[in-house]
Parts: C-alpha cells; structure tokens; sequence
C-alpha cells in the first residue's frame, strides 16, 4: 500500500499543513467560533485507516503509521456571512478524524464520524456529504477542567450498517475528563504538533464526488493537558481497532474559523507521452 508521508511537499507545491493556513479564505461562506477543544491523538497502522478512506485520498504516514485524532470542543456562533445566527445555540461536538492527502498532494481531514447533539444541524449539513450524526452530548467547564460526554450514534450500534468494527463489548459513551495545564513552549510546538493540529482542508463525499473545503483561523492557543476516561470507545465506533498505546493530549483555546466554498478534487492528470 502506498501512503504519503509527513512534512514533505509533492512535487507539484501542494499544500501543506502548519500552524497558520497557506491560503487565506477571501470569500467566506460559513462562521464558526470553536471553545474549549481539546487534541487526542492515537497513532495507527496505516492500513487499518486507510480501508476507512474513499478513493482519491491517502493517509499520511510515517514507517508505516499514521495518526486518528479525536477533537471534543463546543461549537459556538454559526453563521452565514451577513446573516444573523440561525437560532443554534452553542453545542457540544466531537469530531473523529484521520490526515489524509488528495490527488494534488494538498493535506487535510477526513472525517470518520462528526457528533453532535442538535438534529436541525445534522440535517442542515449531512446533505454536503458531511458524516454528522446525532449523539446525547455535554460539555462542562470548571477553570482548567474540562468534562465531554458523548453518548454513541444509532449509526455506530453494533449491528447497524454504519457500525464499522464496533461490538457489544465497546462502551457506549464516550468520556473525557481533562486537566489544561500551562501553555505549550515553543519547543513543544514540533512539526508534528502543528501538522495535526493545524489542518486548513476538508474532504467529503457528495453526488460521487470528493470535495475539498478550505477554513481558515487565528493559530490555535495550545496548551499541555492531561486526559482519563472511556477515551477511545469512538475509535472503535468507526471501526478501528483498540489503540495500543495512551494518546497524545492537548488542549486549544478560543478561534474564529472562516470556511471557503467547496470545490470538487480534479481528476489525477496523468503525464501526455509524446511520440519520438
């Protein structure tokens, strides 16, 4: 199997991951504020992620891993451009995520699971291919404590058709009781820290096309942070196996995140041979 790597750009200048985006986005069509969202990272084999993947993207990977992130935070302030919040109050959401690099060598996010409690937002996004499913949720913030639950989607019962490898021996809910610590120095903030956190693409499927979604925001606050619970039970929801090791954790602040219009991947152009 092939699958790209980390840090490197194609040969073609595609884009790349990092604390600040490559390219602005001059004509938003959407406006979130993001709070209180906290950075669990599970490194993979790759093979295992990349069977969860459509055609047309690739996992990034190093020696053969990769990483799946989970990201609990509070959704706050949507909005269209030039319109008044359409009555969504802030929410809790959890987002199941992998790194992934399209055709054109430009990285970003796959989403294997998108959770949130509030129905009329599920409805109102998954028809752009997005996976939003409907989960009890609750976000709860005491200083540097943060609690997340978030119970399991009817779509990732064991038995039901989106279920992935999920069995009747997965918890059910999802927990995380976290503790933020100080701000992360910048000898903490390595490459690897920066390309899984700041991702400025995102890729879902709509009419058999794959399509790709740029955001922008303000570079995130990161501090370190520590995390026990029923961590990983979303990781089994979306079919993968149990992680063999704890996770990566850290926490983030407050951003304003700007979201592009989405654009269909091209075809991968293939050379034109010319006769001699």
């Amino acid at each position: 199997m092939t699958v790209g790597s980390w840090h490197e750009r194609d040969a073609g200048g595609g884009h790349m991951s990092g604390r600040t985006p490559d390219r602005p986005v001059r004509l938003p069509a959407n406006f979130q504020t993001w709070q209180h969202l906290t950075f669990l990272h599970w490194r993979y084999d790759a093979g295992d992620v990349q069977r969860l993947v459509p055609p047309g993207l690739t996992v990034q990977a190093k020696d053969g891993l990769t990483w799946v992130g989970l990201t609990p935070f509070r959704m706050a302030r949507v909005r269209l451009p030039g319109l008044p919040p359409p009555g969504w109050d802030a929410f809790p959401e959890l987002n199941i995520r992998t790194y992934v690099r399209d055709r054109d060598g430009r990285d970003g996010i796959w989403f294997l699971g998108l959770l949130v409690p509030r129905r009329s937002f599920v409805a109102a996004l998954r028809p752009l291919g997005l996976p939003y499913m409907t989960s009890d949720a609750a976000i709860t913030v005491d200083g540097p404590r943060r609690s997340y639950r978030f119970d399991r989607p009817a779509a990732f019962a064991p038995g039901s058709a989106g279920a992935g490898g999920t069995n009747a021996d997965t918890p059910a809910r999802f927990t995380a009781n976290v503790h933020v610590g100080p701000a992360l120095p910048a000898e903490e903030r390595t490459a690897l820290v920066e390309t899984l956190t700041g991702r400025w693409l995102a890729y879902h499927r709509r009419g058999g096309l794959l399509w790709r979604t740029p955001v922008a925001h303000e570079p995130w606050p990161l501090y370190s942070a520590t995390a026990t619970g029923d961590l990983d039970a979303p990781l089994s929801w979306a079919g993968l196996p149990p992680p063999g090791e704890p996770p990566l954790v850290h926490a983030a602040g407050t951003v304003n995140a700007r979201f592009g219009l989405p654009r269909p991947v091209p075809p991968r152009r293939w050379p034109v041979r010319t006769r001699r």
